[in-house]
């Protein structure tokens, strides 16, 4: 089925897969991207194929799934077309700062997980281990457990949706424990508790609280589930990269604190998050990080 989409607000396609996406490309020309998920409801997964017209619409296909709608509306989401970002740039005309950030990184946007739920696997998956090995084992478990969608000749793996994964009971790379996690994971996913509109419709911190009840998650992975993979757009995420990069690009004679960054970022509503984001992107390719024992700025996509 085909759908099509026009942003509200700044978008640029190729630019967001540039620095975030990494998704696998359909065509020789690279404008084609292709996200494979299970679709949330868990009955099925879908392959969203998806790119980006002269005229700034969005374009794309939906295959594999019985529920290409809600497929289709998920892929947006992992996009942060979900959003309407029409005031994105009037964040800029309050703060210099931020409108030079969005000038550089042509107002880019946070790319979110496939789901909650994704999200959350892939931080149990990636805990105490490389990035390398983490998305290394993520793709083997997704053509080994996952649904094969096949576009043209080409073939694209979704990750286990949490029924499959509930069943999972050991894999090369996985401790018993990190196994135990996972299967944690898949029940709260299939009672509904990693459910992207469930999250986003109640309060912060109650959201936080209920997810670290889910085994093996903490304060700082919570904090991650909720932000990349439910995807808040306003919400300034309490880790230790966020106040560097503050001190660096306003220039501060030391690293604020947790209300000097809330003051700060009290310019950047209703968008603190997507500023937040780019920040990171900035201080991980320009600037300085001092790396602590934060499991969450460990943590990327």
């Amino acid at each position: 089925m085909q759908f099509s989409f026009v942003p509200k607000g700044p978008f640029n396609l190729l630019n967001q897969n540039k620095y975030f996406g990494g998704w696998p490309s359909l065509n020789d020309e690279n404008n084609a991207i292709v996200q494979a998920f299970p679709v949330e409801g868990w009955s099925d997964s879908g392959a969203v194929v998806m790119e980006q017209s002269s005229d700034g619409k969005i374009r794309g296909e939906v295959l594999g799934t019985k529920n290409s709608e809600k497929a289709w509306k998920q892929a947006l989401a992992n996009i942060s077309l979900d959003v309407d970002a029409r005031s994105w740039p009037e964040v800029g005309q309050r703060d210099q700062v931020i409108k030079n950030l969005q000038v550089k990184y042509d107002y880019l946007r946070p790319i979110l997980f496939n789901s909650p739920y994704e999200a959350a696997v892939s931080f149990i998956i990636g805990h105490r281990i490389s990035i390398k090995q983490g998305r290394a084992l993520r793709q083997n478990i997704s053509q080994e457990f996952g649904q094969e969608i096949k576009i043209g000749n080409k073939s694209f793996f979704a990750f286990p949706n949490p029924v499959v994964m509930q069943r999972i009971e050991k894999y090369p790379g996985l401790s018993g424990e990190k196994i135990v996690r996972l299967q944690g994971v898949a029940k709260a996913a299939l009672e509904g508790l990693l459910d992207r509109k469930y999250l986003r419709s109640i309060p912060v911190e109650e959201a936080l609280s209920k997810i670290c009840t889910i085994r093996g998650i903490g304060k700082f992975f919570a904090q991650g589930i909720l932000l990349r993979g439910a995807g808040l757009s306003d919400f300034v995420t309490e880790d230790d990269i966020t106040p560097q990069a503050i001190q660096q690009l306003y220039k501060l004679d030391h690293e604020p604190n947790r209300a000097e960054v809330l003051e700060i970022a009290d310019k950047w509503k209703p968008y603190r998050m997507w500023a937040t984001v780019l920040m990171h992107v900035w201080i991980r390719s320009e600037g300085e990080i001092v790396r602590r024992n934060t499991p969450f700025s460990k943590v990327k996509k």
